[in-house]
């Protein structure tokens, strides 16, 4: 009679490891002969809390400034050499006594949807806008005045000298 040695451990892991590894270099070679010819479109699902694409509703971190600077444009925007570069505005002036400015939009700018941009929709943005920085904006302002259809006046109580370094750019929404 033949007498049947028990396999150890070590020996029945080291068969099982041998065998995986066996089919570890088998199987991917019959996997890419298989694989479809054509286009593969893969796609990344990442979660974005709904008010990063809204420039009113803007928590005031950097995180969605990526996707704000491609989706919106300011009334202006910082550049190389400029961190107060035209945008939306072509030019812009503080009145002598600090309580207003006045920007006079580019012609010629669309929405999205084809519709033109107008004063009366930088008017609505910013009468709209509830971002991080919002306490001190609404406690400063008095008035948004639509002046003519590429014309907008943002009027303070108080001389406000720094308002384009805080509501200028997207910074703020």
């Amino acid at each position: 009679m033949t007498e049947r040695v028990p396999l150890r451990p070590f020996s029945l892991a080291a068969l099982i490891l041998a065998v995986l590894l066996l089919l570890g270099l088998v199987l991917p070679a019959k996997a890419r002969a298989e694989a479809p010819a054509g286009q593969l479109t893969w796609a990344v699902h990442i979660s974005l809390a709904p008010g990063w694409f809204d420039p009113a509703e803007t928590t005031g971190i950097i995180t969605p400034f990526m996707l704000l600077y491609a989706l919106h444009d300011a009334l202006v925007k910082p550049m190389p050499g400029n961190p107060m570069a035209p945008s939306l505005a072509e030019s812009w002036t503080m009145s002598p006594d600090g309580l207003s400015y006045e920007f006079v939009l580019r012609r010629g700018v669309k929405f999205h949807n084809g519709d033109p941009v107008t004063a009366e929709d930088v008017k609505f943005s910013m009468e709209r806008y509830r971002g991080a920085a919002s306490g001190p904006y609404k406690a400063r302002m008095a008035a948004i005045d639509v002046i003519d259809p590429y014309r907008v006046r943002f009027r303070f109580k108080h001389p406000w000298p720094d308002f384009m370094t805080f509501y200028g750019t997207m910074a703020t929404g």
